[in-house]
């Protein structure tokens, strides 16, 4: 039985290459079109790699955000660049931000669970004031109440740590057994979530690897938005979600 369900946030309940790739188009024409999807997966994962050394204040959040747009480029053989032109570009990247909506499926799964005995929740990786903004660019408290939204920078851990969850289930009163948590990476949201001994469901919609000898890991696995109300609905052991 499932009373909670949690999602993360980026590239789960939008599309997060969308306002990426137009703000690399805008500000570095020059990286090939075929490149941008390889440039945007190096983006996030040293995006998760690094930011925990935002958290630790190892790192200040300007360096972090030079360090992982400078490498990621380097990484697909374009030329390093400067701390001013990571920040030119931070800025017009969270302009992009500002025009996030949630994907459809998404909302649709949303409206359906508002209608029923269920938790909803969120945990997400991130710099509070960043994602902070996208919370409220995406109207998530339409379904999920505030003090149920949770953002790693404002904790002290992050995912996959297994503190961010065990800090979850006592803020947000969750049994572990029950609840279900949402998320596109599979080391922070899928072996995260397993390891806090809760469910999984893995929106594979990048179409990544698994790690080897994990891919039976979740719960359910989906390769696209459209599939989330189906796989849900499934591992709530209810009728497919029908809307009006």
């Amino acid at each position: 039985m499932i009373s909670s369900i949690l999602f993360d946030v980026d590239d789960t309940l939008y599309d997060q290459q969308q306002p990426f790739r137009q703000a690399i188009m805008t500000y570095f024409p020059e990286v090939p079109y075929p490149q941008l999807t390889s440039l945007y997966l190096q983006f996030r994962l040293h995006s998760d790699e690094q930011f925990g050394k935002v958290l630790s204040k190892e790192w200040s959040l300007d360096h972090f955000r030079h360090y992982r747009l400078s490498t990621s480029l380097t990484d697909i053989g374009c030329q390093p660049i400067s701390l001013a032109e990571s920040q030119q570009f931070q800025a017009l990247y969270e302009k992009q931000l500002d025009q996030i909506t949630l994907h459809p499926a998404v909302k649709d799964t949303l409206d359906f669970l508002a209608l029923l005995p269920v938790k909803i929740g969120i945990i997400t990786n991130g710099p509070t004031t960043h994602q902070q903004k996208k919370l409220d660019q995406l109207q998530l408290t339409n379904w999920i109440k505030p003090e149920h939204m949770m953002i790693s920078q404002t904790t002290g851990f992050q995912k996959p740590e297994l503190d961010i969850f065990r800090l979850a289930e006592c803020s947000f009163g969750l049994d572990p057994d029950q609840t279900l948590y949402v998320g596109d990476n599979f080391d922070n949201d899928v072996i995260g979530a397993k390891r806090a001994g809760w469910q999984a469901l893995w929106v594979n919609h990048r179409n990544r690897t698994a790690p080897v000898g994990r891919a039976s890991l979740p719960d359910k696995t989906i390769d696209c938005f459209d599939d989330l109300s189906e796989a849900i609905s499934t591992l709530l052991a209810i009728p497919e979600m029908q809307y009006a």
